[in-house]
């Protein structure tokens, strides 16, 4: 029998649980999960989850840097965009002849260099982020398809494609990439002091000012951040498809935006966990997939997702106001 210091403590631990702003998203991953199981036996194949897995590994990964941008207050539409001109830049300079680490360090500094310049004229010119991004949105994108001249870059050595079809220890490289993406943002986030001054910016950016912390240097931080994780989900893409698409990545910052917002993070910055994208993310994979496998139709699968991210906001507002 347990005794009542054991379920004292369990009452602690469950309490805790609920507190947190990946609880009731990890109930809605389960109950869907569920749902999809029961609707269709494919959809728990070995290769069915694999597949979920590589795809879900992409969108996951820019959730990342979008958490960053949307627990400062912020918010970063550009990731799209960047993802595709940083894939094509890996491309091409692959094509040109130059080694796999100058290819991929070239695709990584494009996506740094959008991702700091965003920060810069946010922090330092306090503009809006969701204009500042949405033109930076246009311009990547239209550097993307001067630099391609609008047709994609292949010719991409043998190797590269490990990246985004080989495992290892049986777990796949996408899906390793996205686990140690996340490892760095929840040290970042959890355990070092960048990630409560982060949490703080959302929270009350004055209060953070008046305390004698440069916030600005810290929205620089969270961009920059941003730009890098759309630059190396770019990387893992153009290894998935053995090419440069100029036109990859339409759409990608809405399933970011989701994934963080399903994850239980408040729009308006301040709360929202790390692990909770991760679930937000998996939530709208296997979303995906299971309507996949139902022959749904995609539009149909563009107003699921939007009623389930309204029904999600809608929960946030209500735990927050009941508290």
């Amino acid at each position: 029998m347990p005794t009542t210091t054991e379920t004292s403590r369990g009452g602690q631990i469950l309490a805790r649980m609920r507190q947190s702003p990946a609880f009731l998203p990890a109930i809605g991953l389960v109950v869907v999960s569920v749902c999809m199981v029961l609707m269709n036996d494919r959809f728990v194949s070995l290769g069915n989850l694999e597949n979920v897995g590589r795809q879900v590994s992409i969108n996951a990964v820019i959730s990342v840097g979008m958490t960053f941008a949307i627990l400062t207050g912020g918010i970063d539409l550009s990731v799209g965009s960047v993802m595709a001109l940083s894939g094509t830049v890996v491309a091409g300079l692959f094509a040109a002849g130059l080694p796999g680490v100058v290819a991929i360090g070239g695709g990584l500094l494009v996506g740094g260099l959008f991702g700091l310049c965003n920060g810069l004229v946010i922090a330092r010119l306090a503009m809006p982020p969701i204009i500042v991004t949405l033109a930076s949105m246009s311009i990547a994108r239209g550097l993307g398809l001067i630099y391609t001249g609008g047709y994609p870059i292949a010719g991409l050595p043998n190797w590269f494609a490990r990246l985004g079809h080989s495992a290892v220890l049986g777990i796949q490289t996408p899906i390793l990439v996205m686990l140690a993406t996340y490892a760095v943002a929840y040290v970042l986030l959890q355990r070092m002091p960048v990630g409560r001054y982060i949490y703080a910016i959302g929270s009350n950016e004055d209060a953070v000012r008046l305390s004698g912390i440069d916030a600005r240097r810290y929205k620089v931080l969270v961009y920059l951040i941003s730009g890098l994780t759309a630059a190396l989900a770019g990387v893992v893409l153009t290894a998935r498809l053995m090419s440069g698409q100029p036109n990859a990545g339409n759409g990608f910052e809405l399933d970011a935006i989701a994934a963080v917002v399903l994850g239980g993070a408040a729009i308006s910055g301040g709360r929202g966990s790390i692990i909770g994208t991760l679930v937000g993310a998996l939530l709208l994979g296997v979303l995906n997939n299971g309507l996949n496998l139902m022959n749904v139709s995609p539009y149909v699968q563009n107003v699921v997702k939007g009623v389930i991210i309204l029904l999600a906001i809608f929960i946030s507002r209500q735990r927050r106001a009941a508290r």
